[in-house]
């Protein structure tokens, strides 16, 4: 696709860092350079032809690309601002979801969520066609609750269940099914087809149909549902882990739980039963255990730079606070493991 479209804009922010919708950069390099085919309609930052705000609302990217054989590029980790479901119409690709490394083979269809950081290719994707969308339900985190587009015509004890199993199921790569290949086939074409927006009731029929025939997927395979996957205790953990890598972000209460998409009163009762401390207590003690492993592993580094780089505002305040928690200060420390 030759017109593909970049637009860096922010998706959203989670745990201090702001996500883009995926530019696919190294894809549109690749689509330049004529080593790939890209057909696509998006927004936001997504490659591909714009589409329309009546247009099918709520999707962010329906296309494809059709890879040959040695390719030199992937698609880093990154996260979505909605769920995406991708089929591998022919060849196959290294994936990894949340670090696990699988293979996405033909005939088979991957899952994620907002959540869930993912990567294609090791570095490089494999010859493949893989056709996709992604669609915002309106959630960040795992205990939202989920928002489907008024397009989307499942009856509601259909969806509901289709819901659970999206959300109380996370396996990554499922096997399809003739239904759900011929489903995507089927949104592959109709995206080729599209002129300003000239298959968006067509391609609202696919996307339903792929749907349908993933519910019956779930259904005859009778997956096991997990509550806890969709708990606030289970959000609570995801930005545990994510704060670890965000000790230098200018983080308060309030921007704790606004990542989390909680309110504040509702943040801290989870957090403190998960941790058995105040947020802010917490990220201060994870600020001074990052600074002595800073002190101890970076010799040349000064002080000042070790305080800015876990997230103190100043040397002074990070000299008095380490003092008051490690009983000596930051420069007797890093002589002690001399």
């Amino acid at each position: 696709m030759s017109q593909a479209v970049i637009r860096h804009q922010p998706a959203y922010r989670e745990a201090g860092k702001t996500y883009y919708a995926d530019s696919c950069q190294p894809l549109v390099e690749a689509v330049r350079a004529g080593q790939v085919r890209l057909s696509a309609l998006a927004r936001e930052g997504y490659p591909g032809q714009r589409l329309g705000r009546e247009q099918l609302p709520g999707v962010r990217s329906i296309g494809y690309w059709d890879a040959g054989p040695k390719q030199h590029w992937g698609l880093p980790v990154h996260r979505n601002e909605g769920i995406e479901i991708a089929f591998m119409a022919s060849g196959q690709t290294p994936v990894f979801i949340e670090t696990n490394r699988q293979t996405l083979a033909h005939d088979q269809f991957m899952i994620t969520r907002p959540w869930q950081p993912h990567q294609l290719g090791d570095p490089c994707i494999g010859s493949s066609k893989l056709i996709w969308f992604i669609l915002d339900v309106g959630v960040r985190r795992p205990h939202q609750t989920w928002t489907w587009p008024a397009w989307i015509i499942l009856n509601r004890p259909d969806l509901d269940f289709l819901t659970r199993c999206l959300r109380q199921n996370e396996q990554y790569v499922w096997p399809g099914s003739e239904e759900t290949r011929r489903g995507f086939l089927g949104i592959a074409q109709a995206v080729d087809e599209d002129r300003d927006g000239s298959r968006c009731s067509r391609l609202a029929v696919l996307v339903n149909e792929v749907l349908l025939a993933l519910l019956e997927v779930f259904r005859e395979r009778k997956i096991p549902l997990r509550e806890s996957l969709t708990s606030a205790e289970r959000t609570l953990r995801l930005f545990l882990g994510e704060l670890t890598a965000t000790l230098d972000q200018p983080w308060t209460l309030e921007s704790m739980a606004e990542s989390c998409h909680m309110g504040v009163t509702q943040f801290v009762h989870y957090f403190r039963k998960l941790t058995n401390m105040t947020p802010t207590r917490y990220l201060t003690h994870a600020r001074i255990e990052r600074a002595c492993e800073q002190l101890a592993r970076r010799p040349d580094a000064t002080i000042t730079e070790i305080a800015f780089a876990c997230g103190f505002s100043s040397s002074q305040y990070f000299t008095n606070v380490f003092s008051r928690q490690m009983r000596c200060t930051p420069r007797d420390y890093r002589q002690r493991q001399v």
